[in-house]
C-alpha cells in the first residue's frame, strides 16, 4: 500500500494573495526595481482588477512579465533579505482551511507537497515554514555569477504541474486514490483530476466552470468558499451552497 499524499497550490490556495507580487512590491520599496516601472506600466491594469472591472489573471501575467524582465542580471543574493521579509510578513496570512488541512496531514503522517506558479526561492521559504515534505516552484535560472538570466522554468500551468506530481507519486509511492489535492486557478486541474480526494479552495471562474463540466470531477471535487470568518461548501452542479463549517 502506498502513502497518503496533499498536493497544495500556494498562491490564492494556501497564501491570501501572490507571493511573487509581495516580493515584487518590497523589490520596489528597497529600489531593486525602478518605482516607475510600477506606475508606468502595471498601475493601471491593477486598478482595473481592483474595481473589478478587470481580470486578476491578467494583472497577474503582466505583472509577472515585468517581474521577469527586471530581475534579469540583479545578484539573487540580492534579493535574500527582500525574500526573507516576505515570508516573516506575509507568511502566517493564509486561509484558515487550508492552514487547518495541513495540520491536519501532518497528524495523520501523510506526505505534503507545495507546487506553486512563485519563484522557487519564496516557495522554499513556505514550505519550509509549514513542513512541506518536498516543494517545487517555477525556477528562475541564473547563471554561474548567481545573477538572473532572465529565463525560467515555470511551474504555474496544469502540464507542469502534473509532471512533477507524477515525480512526487513515483519517488513517494504515493496512492492517489486515497490522497488529496488543493487548488484554485486552472492551472491546477489536472493535479485535481489526478486524486481521489479533489478540493477547490476560492476558485475562480474557470476552474468552477471546467469541474463543473467534468463528469467525473464534478461528482468528487469539494468546492470550499472562505469569507471573513466561515467556510462554507459549495455544490458545483447547482452553484448554491450545500453547507458551511466555522
Amino acid at each position: 500500500m502506498g502513502n497518503i499524499a496533499a498536493f497544495f497550490d500556494i498562491d490564492g490556495t494556501i497564501y491570501r494573495n501572490s507571493l511573487m507580487i509581495q516580493h515584487f512590491k518590497k523589490l520596489i520599496k528597497y529600489e531593486v526595481i525602478d518605482p516607475y516601472i510600477w506606475h508606468s506600466r502595471i498601475k493601471h491594469t491593477y486598478d482595473e482588477w481592483e474595481k473589478r472591472y478587470g481580470d486578476y489573471e491578467d494583472y497577474l501575467e503582466e505583472l509577472a512579465d515585468v517581474y521577469l524582465k527586471e530581475l534579469k542580471g540583479v545578484n539573487k543574493a540580492n534579493t535574500e533579505f527582500i525574500a526573507n521579509q516576505v515570508i516573516n510578513i506575509n507568511g502566517d496570512k493564509v486561509y484558515k482551511y487550508a492552514r487547518t488541512r495541513i495540520a491536519w496531514h501532518k497528524k495523520e503522517g501523510h506526505k505534503i507537497f507545495f507546487i506553486s506558479g512563485s519563484p522557487d526561492f519564496l516557495v522554499s521559504k513556505m514550505a519550509e515554514k509549514y513542513g512541506a515534505t518536498e516543494f517545487r516552484g517555477t525556477t528562475y535560472v541564473v547563471d554561474e555569477n548567481n545573477n538572473f538570466t532572465g529565463e525560467i522554468i515555470k511551474m504555474w500551468d496544469s502540464d507542469n504541474k502534473q509532471k512533477t506530481l507524477d515525480e512526487f507519486v513515483k519517488k513517494y509511492d504515493v496512492d492517489l486514490e486515497k490522497s488529496f489535492a488543493y487548488g484554485d486557478t486552472q492551472g491546477d486541474f489536472s493535479m485535481l483530476k489526478m486524486v481521489g480526494n479533489p478540493i477547490a479552495i476560492n476558485p475562480n471562474k474557470n476552474l468552477f466552470e471546467s469541474i463543473r463540466n467534468d463528469p467525473d470531477l464534478s461528482k468528487r471535487a469539494q468546492i470550499i468558499v472562505e469569507r471573513k470568518d466561515i467556510v462554507y461548501k459549495l455544490n458545483s452542479n447547482t452553484e448554491t451552497l450545500s453547507g458551511y463549517y466555522d
